[in-house]
């Protein structure tokens, strides 16, 4: 049997997940791209606009026909006839002093460099008053002042919104080389662990912890193998876990890594050839917290206290996540908000707490924590979201200002 590994720090442990490469890419349809993310950078084929376009609806110009026209002294000019819409104009060449009608995204035709706005321009017979003087290039968009052909309009690592979407599909862009979206395994372990179906009887507990992780795998973007729940057998643990790893890029054991079990979970990781990269974190809660490799593929011993093991996805298994993606750096909790603590809270200098809290006034001022062990379920969803306590710190005065990450 392995002895226990001293505790790594959280940020060490941040450096050591950091290290696991992202799996590999397949081209997709644009519809089908939304949330993924680009595996190489993505440049533009073509200008955007293709040709010069209006932005306004109005009339083509040229603009040094209309110098110096105001209220006072309008500048005459001759309508043409309109540029029709999804067509181009095929009147001729314009002369010096004319005009044509043309609507917002019209082709700008040639010989004309401005668009004057509709609203001030007034209709004379077969002349049109111009009341406004434009410069050059005013109220349309040149061949590729928007995207130039070439640029870089998606870089490696983005993860794809609707906007992405929305430029690629203008650019003619139908499909595209994302990542694949990791797969997890969650595998549960415990002889007192039923499925949530079953009536538990004494001594028994639900599979909390598989249907929890599963939700957050797939909220930070991973397809979920569930591998369903083994006995505390380190031979049947290695196996189940051998089987769900040759579908899986990620696996998360769950419940193996609490006191007095961690030997079954470091015997079954022995028994696949892994190797244990760290054998807990100087965290609270979730300082039980395994990880060890096979190949390039990480596995985590989560704890196996619902809260514990929730909040380590949090910190630690999400970001794990996006990497594995191919999203090399994002933001963990984008979602923040500045608060004062109501009530002192002691943590422990060297070991970084994650307090769960609740916001206790209408504008959201002041927090408080949610009073309860790691053990009690209900602290989750009365929580609003979590403080990090540094680990050079020995807790959060009373009216101390904090940042709360919220939950997602």
């Amino acid at each position: 049997m392995s002895e226990f590994l001293v505790l790594v720090t959280a940020s060490d442990a941040r450096e050591l997940l950091g290290r696991f490469p992202a799996v590999g890419a397949e081209r997709v349809a644009l519809e089908e791209a939304d949330d993924r993310v680009a595996a190489v950078d993505i440049a533009a084929p073509e200008d955007l606009p293709a040709w010069p376009r209006a932005t306004m609806d109005g009339y083509a110009v040229r603009a040094r026909d209309t110098h110096g026209a105001s209220e006072a002294v309008p500048a005459f000019l001759t309508l043409r006839g309109a540029v029709p819409m999804g067509d181009v104009w095929t009147g001729g060449a314009l002369a010096p002093g004319d005009a044509v009608s043309i609507a917002t995204g019209g082709v700008v035709p040639e010989g004309c460099d401005a668009v004057v706005m509709l609203e001030y321009v007034q209709a004379a017979g077969a002349d049109i008053e111009v009341r406004r003087s434009v410069a050059t290039g005013e109220n349309l968009m040149r061949p590729g002042d928007d995207v130039r052909h070439g640029e870089i309009v998606v870089r490696a690592g983005r993860r794809l919104r609707p906007q992405e979407a929305g430029v690629l599909a203008a650019l003619g862009v139908d499909a595209v080389e994302v990542h694949r979206r990791p797969r997890a395994g969650v595998l549960a372990t415990g002889n007192e662990i039923v499925a949530p179906s079953a009536a538990p009887r004494p001594g028994q507990v639900r599979d909390v912890n598989s249907m929890a992780l599963a939700a957050q795998l797939r909220r930070a973007g991973a397809d979920v193998i569930l591998g369903g729940i083994v006995a505390d057998d380190a031979a049947a643990l290695a196996e189940a876990a051998a089987g769900l790893l040759e579908r899986s890029d990620l696996l998360l054991l769950s419940g193996g890594s609490s006191v007095g079990a961690r030997d079954l979970t470091v015997e079954a990781l022995e028994r696949l050839g892994a190797e244990i990269v760290f054998h807990g974190i100087s965290v609270r809660p979730g300082k039980p917290t395994i990880l060890a490799r096979l190949g390039d593929k990480p596995i985590l011993g989560m704890p196996g206290v619902p809260v514990s093991a929730m909040v380590i996805f949090e910190v630690f298994v999400r970001p794990l996540v996006w990497r594995l993606g191919g999203e090399p750096a994002r933001e963990p909790w984008p979602a923040r908000r500045r608060a004062r603590m109501r009530r002192r809270t002691p943590s422990v200098a060297g070991r970084e707490d994650y307090l769960r809290v609740r916001f206790v006034d209408t504008d959201g001022g002041w927090v408080e924590p949610v009073l309860g062990g790691s053990a009690a379920l209900g602290t989750l969803v009365r929580a609003d979201g979590l403080v990090v306590v540094p680990a050079e710190s020995e807790g959060v005065a009373e009216g101390d200002e904090v940042e709360v990450m919220l939950n997602g």
